[in-house]
């Protein structure tokens, strides 16, 4: 990295469900954050801050930002189902992070998989809540696709950015009806 380049780089962009905050470090992605208003945006840039250790800068026409920008357009406009990113993982460890990379790599577009599953695809069969609890502090969401992740029973689970979010989410990948209105 160059000494001139900020250690973080931020742009918030619109979405299918909203503004996203995305974050990238000189190794990749490294943080999504849902409904990126102002006050959300502070916060987020407050724990990025404090979590990284380097002060977030707002770069417009990121070189950083361009590729998720553009896998991210693609996909909320039904386009893209694999996004190919540099990830920075470095915002999760341990349990959280292998739960994480499986999801990403083993739960394709168009699928779901229950929480109980995904903690026996980690070797941890009886770790449902804790496979939850990874998908609440997941830093990727959408790219990481916690939102495909659901009850045995068939419920949506909780979502980080909300159910109506996590609905969309599902219905644009083709899991759920799309909404009547």
């Amino acid at each position: 990295m160059n000494s001139n380049e900020p250690a973080v780089e931020w742009s918030v962009v619109p979405s299918g469900i909203g503004p996203l905050l995305l974050a990238a470090t000189g190794t990749g992605l490294v943080s999504v954050i849902f409904h990126a208003g102002p006050a959300v945006r502070e916060r987020a840039l407050g724990q990025l801050r404090t979590r990284l250790g380097a002060e977030p800068v707002e770069v417009p026409g990121s070189a950083r930002l361009a590729g998720p920008i553009r896998q991210l357009a693609a996909y909320f406009a039904g386009g893209l189902r694999e996004f190919t990113l540099e990830l920075d993982w470095s915002l999760t460890s341990g349990f959280h992070r292998e739960v994480l990379r499986e999801l990403a790599s083993g739960v394709p577009y168009g699928t779901v998989v229950g929480y109980g599953d995904l903690a026996a695809r980690v070797g941890q069969p009886g770790a449902a809540q804790a496979v939850g609890a990874a998908m609440g502090s997941n830093p990727l969401p959408v790219v990481v696709p916690c939102h495909r992740v659901v009850e045995s029973d068939g419920g949506l689970g909780g979502f980080g950015g909300g159910l109506e979010t996590k609905r969309q989410l599902l219905a644009l990948e083709g899991v759920l009806p799309q909404p009547l209105f």
